[in-house]
């Protein structure tokens, strides 16, 4: 089966379309990175890295340090789609980070978007 081309795109080319589709709604950059930072367990440098390595967006999730348990708790519509129903796993964490995305640039508390469980 043919990987989706989304998993060959660098992190780095979308990164900038994260931080914009915040900060038109008057969220930072520094909020998008530590949205993706809870998410992946990647410390404020190794992100810089991935950036400027242009690390592809499979690798981005494979090699994640650790992927936040928490993240199954992010219920929603991505792209017409439920994030806790896609059943591939790199698609799925990277629907997790656009719903997280989305909802930081909707005005939502960073305390809600970072889900912590009952």
């Amino acid at each position: 089966m043919k990987k989706h081309r989304i998993y060959t795109m660098s992190f780095a080319s979308v990164y900038p379309h994260y931080v914009t589709k915040a900060e038109k709604k008057d969220r930072t950059k520094a909020e998008v990175d530590e949205i993706i930072r809870w998410l992946t367990g990647y410390t404020r440098e190794a992100l810089e890295v991935i950036l400027e390595n242009k690390t592809d967006f499979e690798t981005f999730f494979n090699e994640a340090p650790e992927l936040n348990p928490s993240r199954k708790l992010i219920k929603g519509v991505v792209c017409g789609i439920r994030v806790e129903d896609i059943e591939e796993p790199i698609m799925q964490e990277i629907r997790y980070l656009d719903k997280m995305i989305d909802e930081l640039s909707r005005g939502k508390a960073m305390e809600k978007i970072q889900r912590t469980p009952d």
